[in-house]
């Protein structure tokens, strides 16, 4: 499959997924020193996801997030610097170090926001398509959202809504198989898919493999080209999984919600390790070429970590600047 795309657009899709690794592993390191001000969702193993819808959209097109944003963010294009300034809750953060991990907001990258609350920003999504409708303009909606989501009212409203109108709304659907510490077979009928479900409302959708970021590209790119061309809104599931605990930097295989068997199939399954060994297969890239992109992608991040500890906390006095609307 790979022979299809571009080399330059292989390695920027490894690039990024090696990106969102490295900088959740590091906050995953550092965390424990106490200066990251905020709970932390962090999505290492699922990086296949971000990176590969991400590639396909453009720089106007919208994105809106869960609590387990980071990727997404910095597969749109956003700071770095200004993500780990917000985590550590300063005043050059995306938010002005007053939202934290779970609350990123960019309007100059289109990342319109993420949010602590399950399946809350499914509508706010589904009302930018609506923005996009009546504006008559050619860009999309991106909403990512969880299989928890699929089991909020709000998530059958937005997608009626958004297949009434044949808003140009892509719905991603990370299935990690578990909503904090419950797996999806003791919250939804074992014979069910969450795709055919959506299918069933009326709207286009697909699934596959998340840890394949080829897979991932094709399929997002098809339903990108779906949604352009005016036919109505696309809902895509990836399968995917979490390596680390629900919130917070560590493992938690060892408290019984999952076996350590598991774990490791899905470590087995790395979207990051099956890339690079395909792409070194083909001869489209080459151990030194991967040292090069390590070595800048870490130096990149030590430079953003100092950013963030040497910035400024906000000003007492703007402590409600932006807040609510003057």
């Amino acid at each position: 499959m790979t022979d299809d795309i571009d080399i330059e657009v292989l390695k920027s899709l490894l690039y990024t997924m090696k990106r969102i690794r490295f900088v959740e592993e590091a906050i995953a390191t550092l965390y424990s020193e106490g200066k990251m001000r905020c709970p932390t969702h962090l999505c290492t193993g699922q990086e296949a996801v971000a990176a590969g819808v991400c590639a396909n959209l453009r720089a106007d097109d919208y994105v809106v997030s869960t609590h387990r944003a980071h990727g997404h963010y910095l597969a749109k294009g956003g700071s770095l610097n200004n993500m780990l300034a917000e985590i550590y809750g300063k005043a050059t953060g995306c938010s002005s170090g007053k939202g934290g991990s779970m609350h990123i907001v960019d309007e100059t990258v289109g990342f319109m926001g993420s949010t602590s609350i399950v399946g809350g920003t499914i509508p706010v999504g589904t009302g930018l398509g609506f923005s996009i409708t009546l504006n008559k303009t050619d860009h999309l909606s991106c909403v990512f959202l969880g299989d928890g989501a699929t089991e909020e009212g709000v998530f059958y409203e937005s997608l009626n809504f958004a297949i009434l109108k044949k808003l140009p709304v892509i719905y991603i659907c990370e299935n990690n198989l578990y909503s904090v510490y419950s797996p999806l077979g003791v919250r939804q009928p074992a014979e069910r898919s969450i795709s055919k479900m959506v299918q069933s409302l009326g709207m286009a959708s697909e699934s596959s493999d998340g840890n394949d970021i080829i897979d991932v590209y094709i399929k997002a790119k098809s339903a990108v080209e779906y949604i352009r061309k005016g036919r109505g809104p696309f809902f895509l599931e990836f399968a995917t999984y979490r390596w680390r605990e629900h919130c917070g930097p560590n493992f938690d295989n060892d408290i019984g919600y999952r076996t350590e068997a598991e774990f490791i199939s899905w470590k087995e399954k790395d979207p990051i390790v099956l890339m690079e060994n395909k792409m070194k297969d083909r001869c489209l890239i080459n151990h030194e070429e991967i040292q090069r992109m390590d070595a800048l992608i870490e130096s990149d991040i030590n430079n953003a970590f100092s950013f963030a500890e040497n910035s400024p906390y906000p000003l007492q006095e703007e402590a409600f600047v932006n807040l609510f609307k003057e």
